[in-house]
């Protein structure tokens, strides 16, 4: 069962908040047909100044530490749940290279997950081009919903 169909077996929607990204996650999840039943948009907040007025991420923790930072992805996710209205948030901030940003290397990947009794962050390093880490981020933060919604019902798959 895909995460959309787990979604919507579960009555439950999702959003994000992409950097690296850039709405990558959100454009994999709307690839499945139905998803306009679970999917509830997402925010592309390359910017970091869109980071604090778009998805609400502290300035402090922002001009402390820089848009790379677990705790960015948290508020990320945080944020794309509360101002779309969704059941559970996915943000996802990285480094996809060439250069680092902020002292991080490329290939550094924060991916967070914010639900119903939930808030995780994920960190993978990426080896490869910009198109490699940015896919590799994607295919992660997508494992992460998944793992963190078990099936439910009698068995039925």
């Amino acid at each position: 069962m895909n995460v959309v169909e787990l979604l919507r077996s579960r009555g439950e929607t999702v959003a994000t908040a992409e950097s690296l990204t850039a709405g990558l996650v959100c454009a994999e999840l709307t690839k499945i047909p139905g998803s306009s039943a679970v999917v509830r948009g997402g925010l592309i907040v390359y910017a970091t100044s869109l980071k604090h007025t778009l998805a609400g991420v502290d300035l402090d923790l922002l001009d402390s530490h820089g848009a790379v930072h677990p705790e960015v992805a948290r508020q990320l996710a945080a944020g794309a749940r509360d101002r779309c209205g969704a059941t559970w948030g996915l943000g996802l901030t990285g480094v996809a290279g060439p250069d680092p940003q902020d002292g991080v290397s490329p290939g550094t990947v924060h991916i967070a997950l914010v639900g119903p009794g939930v808030s995780c962050v994920r960190t993978i390093t990426v080896r490869g081009d910009r198109h490699e880490v940015r896919s590799k981020a994607v295919e992660n933060a997508l494992l992460l919903l998944a793992d963190n919604l078990p099936v439910t019902g009698g068995g039925e798959h």
